[in-house]
């Protein structure tokens, strides 16, 4: 079969992504085991491309594909629905399937918003693109697709769920050699940060967060070789100023990142690298591990500075367990970035005001703030829909730094004050601008002052 994927436009964010635009791993993942399997493919990515739909459009009559492939974030999803529309237009004989996790957590809602859409790939997307390929190809059907959405006599039908992958040692590296890599960017500045997804799945209950919905809370993980064949083969091919682990949690088996670092440092790979990680997950011993072994940042979601905030949310760690974290990560030598949440519904002014100022007493290297987003598929989406404090369901709106759900303590329209003010007076706190000055935060988050700043203003 001739399959092509797409991911779509982001005109809508351009003023939330401060010049970071990284490759669509998940698409690189699809595009790899379907040639494994035989078939042609081609991935459009029209984000970093900036390519227009008619763009898109002419791309699709030359390559006259029998397989359209988009894949979309919630705030995204609407340029998915363009290319969909583009791609029926010129191709009306392509089918055409739409993934990711907005679509895989409202699959009917998707396929109705959307008439030129064929079927909704609902979670992990790499066994069910070669079998619906497979059933395409010999004409037998969908309906024994597994993890897909469909129509069927004006209907929308959803199949069996798929099983999760469980060896993901198997799953062959992302077809990398298919994406503009020299097209990459943080902060504007072209340069080479490569991704790797060493596991997949989170067992914690964080009612924020939409992966668990859609890896699955089964924690499953790559063997620490596969993981370095990879980081290998990555700083052979491109030579990258940096490799980003874009798990969720990195750490969660101490003993597999120990692994990890030793086989690193025993084949002599020299690259630097940051991960995800949380404060209940890591110790001395493994920080000093990661450290020699090239990690330079980790990324710590601490959310909130209130006991009873990370409770509401489910976050499973305590206030003295931040502290602890943040203190070993920096004797140990590693940068740390921390993550916090503006704007729950239950939330008072003094506790974000608490999370402002814990944020700078934490002594971190860098913070990173976002207003509150219940994203479809979880746990908060819910709660917004039941309760009725869902503002809009423009899903254009869902970027994380425009309030999208009313909270009780405090008027809506002052949350986008407060978000700017909290990176004012993080980073515009006299530690913080001799700690920065003239200096860009790791390129692999891409935040600096420079594009907090930016960020700030075009608010």
């Amino acid at each position: 079969m001739n399959v092509t994927l797409v991911n779509p436009p982001s005109p809508g964010i351009e003023s939330y992504n401060i010049g970071i635009r990284v490759p669509p791993l998940g698409l690189a993942y699809l595009a790899s085991i379907l040639e494994r399997e035989g078939h042609e493919v081609r991935i459009i990515d029209a984000s970093v491309l900036k390519l227009s739909i008619s763009q898109i459009k002419s791309l699709f009559k030359r390559s006259r594909p029998d397989i359209i492939g988009v894949t979309s974030t919630t705030p995204t999803i609407y340029e998915a629905y363009s290319v969909i529309k583009a791609g029926k237009d010129v191709c009306p004989d392509s089918f055409t399937i739409l993934g990711g996790p907005h679509a895989s957590s409202l699959p009917v809602e998707t396929l109705k918003e959307c008439p030129a859409l064929d079927a909704v790939c609902i979670g992990e997307g790499e066994e069910t693109i070669v079998d619906l390929a497979e059933a395409l190809g010999s004409r037998r059907g969908l309906s024994t697709v597994k993890g897909i959405a469909y129509r069927s006599r004006g209907k929308v039908r959803i199949n069996q769920p798929r099983p999760l992958i469980r060896d993901l040692d198997s799953i062959p590296f992302p077809a990398r050699h298919l994406l503009p890599m020299s097209k990459y960017s943080v902060l504007g500045k072209k340069t080479v940060v490569c991704h790797i997804m060493s596991s997949r799945g989170c067992p914690f209950q964080c009612i924020f967060c939409s992966s668990s919905r859609f890896f699955g809370r089964q924690y499953r993980a790559r063997t620490a070789e596969n993981v370095v064949d990879e980081m290998e083969y990555l700083v052979s091919e491109y030579n990258p100023e940096s490799i980003e682990f874009s798990d969720d949690e990195f750490t969660l088996n101490r003993k597999r990142v120990e692994e990890i670092c030793d086989e690193i440092k025993r084949r002599g790979i020299d690259v630097q690298w940051a991960c995800s990680s949380r404060v209940d997950t890591i110790n001395k011993r493994l920080l000093q591990k990661m450290r020699r072994a090239g990690c330079f940042l980790i990324y710590y979601g601490i959310e909130s500075a209130s006991q009873r905030i990370l409770n509401f949310i489910k976050k499973g760690i305590r206030i003295d367990q931040v502290v602890k974290a943040i203190k070993q990560t920096r004797e140990a030598g590693i940068k740390v970035l921390g993550s916090f949440m503006i704007g729950f519904p239950d939330e008072t002014r003094g506790e974000i005001e608490e999370t402002i100022k814990f944020s700078k007493r934490l002594n971190i290297d860098y913070a990173q703030f976002s207003i509150v987003t219940p994203y479809p598929g979880t746990e908060l989406y819910e709660i917004a829909k039941r309760e009725g404090l869902l503002l809009t369901t423009n899903w254009s709106e869902y970027t994380a730094a425009r309030p999208v759900m009313k909270t009780r303590n405090i008027n809506v329209e002052e949350l986008p004050k407060i978000f700017r003010k909290a990176y004012m007076k993080f980073y515009f706190s006299p530690k913080m601008l001799l700690r920065n000055l003239n200096r860009y935060i790791p390129q692999v988050l891409g935040l600096t002052l420079k594009s907090t700043l930016k960020r700030t203003l075009k608010l």
